[in-house]
């Protein structure tokens, strides 16, 4: 008998519904005060009220996240391919590239705002290098794990030399890596806006990371959670969006874990 599933975006729907009304119902029976918890409803209304300074502020952080997971992603694929296909680049990039996440970013985002000001740059800076590292390390270990038979076909059916080198990477290594590249980018567009909003605490005129942090000073706790769930809305609507595209991209990366136990669908 064929059951009717609903979409997945309708169940999350469904949940964050159902937590907002356990969260007035604790709230209204707790009595904690408005200015250490508000509830959505009060949320609802600060976002009413202050539609647009939170809108003008949501487009700075848009900006920052896209252009940030645009530049991490690319430099991370870069790098991977580099230290992938020059021996010497692999023996200088890779401590380069444990060391980029061993400096905590929260510890680096002073210094960007010192050097590159104010601005969207210096977010789009603190992005790129949260983003760089989850990109860099999944296309690398998928280049790493091609399959070894495929690798052997290539050796017999191509000339020798450096062309041979370039044609086993583009044609057989960068395909098979494609799903481990689109991994590392769900992570990035999960964590990427980690790198806008800590930028914009550091020190930033605009955007929803110093929207929070105003409001907070202020003691205006419901804007900021107005502010908090706007920032929330839009990166669950970034990650399903990458999702999407990526899926549409490599369909032939079947998803076969709803297939091992019909009874978990």
């Amino acid at each position: 008998m064929r059951t009717f599933r609903q979409p997945a975006w309708l169940r999350g729907v469904i949940s964050g519904l159902g937590l907002m009304v356990l969260w007035q119902i604790g709230v209204s029976l707790s009595g904690v005060p408005p200015y250490i918890l508000p509830g959505p409803i009060a949320a609802a209304q600060a976002w009413a009220n202050n539609a647009t300074l939170i809108l003008s502020n949501t487009w700075v952080t848009v900006a920052e996240i896209l252009l940030g997971l645009m530049l991490g992603t690319i430099l991370g694929a870069g790098s991977a391919l580099i230290v992938a296909l020059f021996r010497p680049a692999r023996r200088w990039l890779l401590p380069l590239l444990v060391t980029s996440q061993a400096i905590p970013v929260f510890a680096i985002a002073p210094l960007l705002v010192l050097w590159l000001g104010y601005g969207i740059p210096s977010k789009v800076a603190m992005a790129t290098l949260i983003i760089y590292f989850p990109v860099a390390a999944s296309f690398l270990d998928g280049l790493r794990r091609t399959e070894p038979g495929w690798i052997d076909l290539a050796a017999t059916m191509t000339a020798g030399g450096r062309r041979r080198k370039l044609a086993v990477v583009f044609y057989i290594r960068v395909p098979a890596a494609l799903p481990a590249l689109a991994s590392g980018i769900r992570v990035a567009a999960a964590v990427a806006p980690i790198g806008a909003i800590v930028g914009e605490w550091v020190g930033a005129g605009s955007g929803l990371g110093h929207l929070m942090l105003m409001a907070n000073a202020r003691v205006q706790i419901d804007l900021m959670f107005a502010a908090l769930f706007t920032l929330a809305l839009f990166a669950i609507a970034l990650y399903f969006t990458v999702d999407v595209l990526l899926r549409r991209a490599l369909p032939w990366q079947a998803d076969t874990i709803p297939h091992l136990d019909p009874q978990l669908e």
